[in-house]
């Protein structure tokens, strides 16, 4: 440590920082990660959600992210998530869904490539 003495003036050799800064890069990242959370869907699943008459709510939005970040916190990468009367096939680690299906149309078909399955 330096000698100071009273009524020297000190100058650090590294800048302060703001604190503000350092909050408003943390809500920047926080945003971000926020938004990027979300789960999108595919093309196909887009065509497939429109052929079936299929609309989801926020709150059935908001299960189908919160099954997303179950399954990534279990280390799945693709995941069946079952809701109600509804299937969805999730790429896990693209928060995307690939695939939507109703229960009428899941009669006899058989789902490949996961290695996960939650019931929402």
């Amino acid at each position: 440590m330096a000698n100071i003495q009273v009524n020297q003036v000190y100058y650090p050799k590294q800048p302060v920082q703001s604190l503000k800064k350092q909050e408003a890069r943390s809500f920047a990242d926080q945003l971000k990660q926020t938004i990027e959370s979300q789960v999108s869907f595919s093309h196909h699943a887009q065509v497939r959600l429109e052929q079936n008459g299929i609309s989801l709510s926020d709150q059935q939005l908001q299960q189908l992210n919160d099954g997303v970040e179950k399954a990534r916190e279990k280390g799945s990468k693709e995941s069946l998530m079952l809701m109600k009367d509804l299937a969805f096939v999730v790429s896990v680690k693209n928060n995307k869904v690939i695939t939507a299906m109703k229960q009428d149309n899941m009669e006899n078909q058989i789902v490949t490539n996961i290695d996960s399955a939650l019931i929402l």
